[in-house]
């Protein structure tokens, strides 16, 4: 996984500031994805473990706005920048660089994953690796809610995001996947973000059985 991680890592390194004053703002003109989180966030308040991880925080906006919604909240990102922009920009929050597939944190200890929009630049073939690593840190019960870019055709489509190369996906084979990891899931919305993309916002909650 090494090649297209480090070629990530870089590409945001890069673009931090301007990346972080794009999305100052926690999905405000977002409701979507905005009352997906919000959702999640009721979910795992009831699982009753308030642990949660926003893994590919970015500037570290939906990890404070998992704190603000009562959750024991902390970020892992890919990149170094990042991961400093989270800091100074929240500082009584934790942020720790860390692969996806990787992260510092026991087995079963988390109520809750966020991975918005993180897993985009993943070739397909690695995206289960991925997934077996959400589920190892997931509690019995907890959730994972993943968001991406949906395509209506019948495999993952690569493009060229402004950042660096991503993939969308039909949203059946993404559930899928998460199936085949061993989560159940259990609610999906689509819509139309009305950009030129031409790809669906898809966003989906699965749950550790």
């Amino acid at each position: 996984m090494t090649g297209h991680q480090d070629e990530t890592r870089a590409a945001y390194d890069e673009v931090v500031e301007l990346y972080a004053s794009m999305f100052a703002d926690r999905l405000e003109a977002q409701p979507f994805s905005r009352n997906m989180i919000g959702t999640f966030a009721e979910l795992v308040r009831n699982t009753g473990n308030l642990r949660a991880a926003d893994v590919g925080c970015g500037p570290g906006h939906l990890t404070a706005m998992l704190h603000e919604l009562g959750l024991d909240a902390c970020g892992f990102d890919l990149s170094p920048a990042m991961v400093d922009h989270a800091r100074r920009a929240h500082p009584a929050l934790r942020f720790d660089e860390a692969r996806t597939e990787a992260l510092p944190v026991k087995d079963g200890a988390l109520g809750g994953v966020l991975a918005h929009y993180s897993m985009i630049h993943t070739p397909p073939g690695e995206l289960p690796a991925l997934l077996a690593e959400q589920v190892r840190v997931l509690a019995p019960g907890g959730l994972l809610l993943v968001s991406f870019f949906g395509t209506d055709g019948p495999e993952p489509v690569r493009f060229d995001h402004k950042v660096t190369p991503a993939y969308s996906w039909p949203v059946d084979r993404f559930a899928e996947l998460l199936a085949g990891a061993g989560l159940v899931p259990f609610a999906r919305l689509l819509h139309d973000p009305a950009s030129e993309r031409g790809f669906l916002d898809a966003h989906v909650l699965a749950r550790l059985a």
